[in-house]
Formats: structure tokens, sequence, C-alpha cells
């Protein structure tokens, strides 16, 4: 996750935005091996998003492109919407570090409004009262604690009911007590254990205490492997830096049942950050992430989307700052947003 701060071509400045996030020691959850399928509808009553570094990123791209579906969003490590503004100097230098003036949250405020206004996103009149949990650890020298800072005050300002933790020493990481490199250190595979657990208390902001978290192996889920190409727009999941398969977690208890069975389920994009691709690390991510545990019992289905390398990608990290010509890839129009929302609708039955 550490960035070389001396690149002077673009593909060279790409190739150091690892936005990843973890190394050594924690426990393993037993998630099960993927089978292959496609994504079919379920009964799901809401949507939440979360992400790390470059999916934190996305996962609040997301939220304010398409605030009408996603009822809240759970963001480790990044900065305020659209903070790079098409520019990848301004991603590296003022969005991660602070070297660089960036745009301040009124400004991104004013922006946002503006897309609203012509339907590039929806209203920012749905922001308000949406749960927003943030994470920023102290040991995290990837992306600065201003620019954390940037992304909580833009969306209280927006009157949404924002939780800040900055408490923890953790690297620049998600952090999970499934996680396997040491608190505060920033090192591959980007999942840290600091003896605590975010995700509980990311999800008790979200919608309310959640029920402990399922302790026994194996989970009792289906990880299914699908085709991103099938809901990529134009087909092909490489031209927008996205992985042939991706991912869904579908706990026992969402699975189709007969009618008067339990009521609907909830929905979670969790996007992983650079270098957190499965392509990259396997199935660590979706292993360590510690979401499929709590799916297991809160009837949650946990989507796990997948970026890839690229020439101008080449950490396979998620765009949040228009690599690849997509001019579009904060809004609604943006090729991965839009591949995402189809993954989703796919699942909600529209």
């Amino acid at each position: 996750m550490a960035y070389r701060k001396t690149l002077r071509t673009l593909l060279a400045v790409a190739a150091a935005l690892p936005l990843a996030l973890g190394g050594a020691g924690g426990a393993t959850a037993a998630v099960p091996s993927p089978t292959p399928g496609e994504l079919r509808p379920y009964d799901i009553s809401s949507a939440y998003v979360s992400g790390v570094s470059s999916g934190g990123y996305l996962a609040d791209q997301l939220h304010v492109a398409h605030s009408a579906v996603f009822e809240g969003a759970g963001i480790f490590s990044a900065g305020a919407y659209d903070c790079a503004q098409g520019s990848v100097n301004t991603a590296l230098y003022a969005c991660m570090d602070t070297f660089m003036p960036r745009r301040s949250p009124a400004q991104l405020e004013q922006l946002t409004r503006e897309r609203a206004a012509a339907g590039r996103v929806d209203p920012v009149a749905n922001l308000s009262g949406d749960p927003v949990w943030l994470f920023h650890g102290g040991s995290d020298r990837t992306v600065d604690r201003p620019v954390n800072d940037d992304l909580a005050r833009y969306h209280r300002d927006f009157g949404a009911n924002v939780s800040y933790d900055t408490s923890s020493a953790a690297g620049h990481a998600w952090v999970s007590p499934l996680g396997q490199v040491p608190c505060a250190t920033t090192a591959s595979p980007y999942l840290n254990n600091c003896g605590t657990d975010p995700q509980r208390a990311m999800l008790s902001h979200l919608f309310g205490a959640p029920v402990a978290p399922a302790t026994s192996a194996p989970l009792d889920g289906t990880l299914t492997r699908f085709d991103q190409n099938r809901h990529v727009p134009g087909g092909n999941a490489a031209a927008v830096s996205m992985g042939k398969d991706g991912f869904a977690y579908v706990p026992k208890a969402c699975a189709p049942v007969p009618a008067g069975a339990d009521g609907p389920c909830r929905l979670m994009v969790a996007l992983h950050g650079c270098q957190q691709t499965y392509g990259q690390i396997g199935d660590t991510f979706m292993r360590q992430a510690h979401l499929n545990e709590y799916a297991d019992t809160n009837r949650m289905i946990v989507l796990y989307p997948q970026a890839t390398t690229s020439l101008d990608n080449p950490r396979g990290c998620w765009n949040w700052w228009g690599y690849g010509g997509d001019t579009k890839y904060a809004e609604k129009g943006g090729k991965q947003i839009t591949a995402i929302m189809n993954m989703v609708r796919q699942l909600g039955d529209a």
C-alpha cells in the first residue's frame, strides 16, 4: 500500500497506486470454496456499500451516485467524493498525500449538487440521515488523516449520520479480527488484526446492533463465482479493468425458501482495495473481511465485485481518478459503477 512519490510517467504513477490493504498471524475463516453459478434474484429489503482505500473511494461514489438505492456506507481510509477530479496526480499528491491543494468539502458538495440537478447522481436530499461509518488508523500514512476528515465533513454537511473512528493504531488496511497483518503495519494482503471487531461497529451503525457472528466451521452459506462480463456495459469486463469473475456470499437463511418463511435479507456490497483482487490474493479478502460470519447470522448477502490489473491500472485499483478514459467514473454513467449496479439489480430483481 505504500506509494512511491518520485514517479514521472502516468504508468509509473498508476503502478504505485496500491490502495489495497494487510501479513502475519490471524485466524482464518471457513469460507466455502467458490461454486460456479450466476447471480439470481433474492428478497432484499435494503442495500449498503463498504470498501477500503480505492474500494472506499468507489463505495462513496456508489453511495452518492445511487443514494436512492444505498441506505448507508462503511469506508476504511478514503477521501471525499470525487476528490481526484479526473487526475492521477491529484489522486496521488492531494487525495492521499497532501502535497498539493485539493478541492474543499464545500466545493465538492457544490459539485455534487450540480450533478444531482443534471441527473448525473441521485438527489443529495437522499444523503440526509444516511448512516456513514468511517475508519482511519493512526499508523496509516497512505491516505493522510486530513483527507479522511474531508470525507467526514462532506457527509456531515449533507446531514448524514456519521460515525468516524480514529482511535485505532492501524496501518492502511481493512481491519478485521480475522486479519493476518499486525495492526500498525501496512503490508500485503492489507487485512490487519488490531484485536477489535470493526465490522460489528460498522454494521451496528448502518442498521442496528447485529446478532453475534457465526463461529462454527464451515459457514452454512454458498460463495457463488459468477461471470462479471454479463454485467459490464459492452460485455467486456477487462476493458473497464474488472476481472472476469465476481463473487457473492449467500447465507442459507437468504436462499430461496418456501413462501411464508422468514422475511427479506439485506445486501452488502464489499469492495476490496488495490492489490487485493482475486487474481492477486485469491479469496483472502473474502475470507478475512469478517463479513460472511455476520452474513450467516444477520440475513445479509455479501457481493464481492472484482477489479483487475490493466495497462493503466497495474495494481488492480477501483477507478476513483478516471483511468481508462472514463470521464463519468464517479457518476451514474461510470462504467464500473454501472456494472456493479447491474449486479445489485440482478440480486434484488431490479
